[in-house]
């Protein structure tokens, strides 16, 4: 092979796969034990902002919910696979149940309807694009998937229009600030030590 071939070859990109490797599952698995070890601490911590929100205004309890939605948003952020975002945010929901959550149970289907939201959001941008305002939308999604579900596992669907768009707005605000800049900020943190090098969340940052 000449040395012009040569360049040519190797100065192709790689071709974009959406097939999930060991190291994406290992990392995955990772990312789902940690983020649901920050939910069993904010499961009392955010709870109580919730409580105290809520009591101010109904509905206002929503903006402590973001926290909740980080593993969809990390997930999806450095993993770059269809699926990562529910596969990290269902984990994380099943480590918080298993440690004691008050929710028992309904923290799993939260895991799924959070996790589906901030999938759909990468789906739609093709899982190419990573950037802040997606990482923001991503955490929007996965604050719609919240408000959907809870409609039927809280009783929301008999509450007012009121309670129901004030939630609403405070869980997609929430979502895009506690999930969506903070998941995206924890990527660039994570990518500027080195650890991400396997993944093309690492090699961004780099470039």
């Amino acid at each position: 092979m000449t040395t012009a071939s040569t360049a040519s070859v190797t100065s192709t990109p790689q071709r974009r796969t959406g097939r999930w490797r060991v190291v994406d599952i290992v990392v995955a698995a990772v990312l789902g034990v940690a983020t649901g070890l920050i939910f069993v601490l904010w499961n009392a911590v955010g709870g109580a902002w919730f409580g105290v929100m809520d009591a101010l205004t109904p509905g206002l309890g929503g903006l402590a919910v973001g926290v909740w939605l980080l593993g969809g948003v990390l997930g999806g952020l450095i993993i770059r696979k269809p699926g990562a975002a529910l596969f990290v945010e269902l984990l994380a929901a099943t480590v918080s149940m298993l440690l004691g959550s008050q929710w028992a149970i309904e923290t799993v289907y939260s895991g799924i309807a959070q996790g589906l939201g901030a999938e759909l959001v990468f789906l739609l941008f093709a899982y190419r694009r990573f950037g802040l305002p997606v990482a923001m939308l991503a955490g929007v999604g996965a604050a719609v998937g919240a408000w959907t579900l809870e409609l039927f596992t809280s009783g929301n669907l008999a509450k007012s229009a009121e309670f129901l768009a004030i939630y609403l707005g405070c869980l997609a605000v929430s979502g895009a600030i506690l999930a969506g800049l903070v998941g995206w900020l924890l990527t660039r943190a994570l990518a500027a030590t080195g650890v991400l090098d396997r993944f093309a969340s690492g090699r961004s940052r780099t470039r």
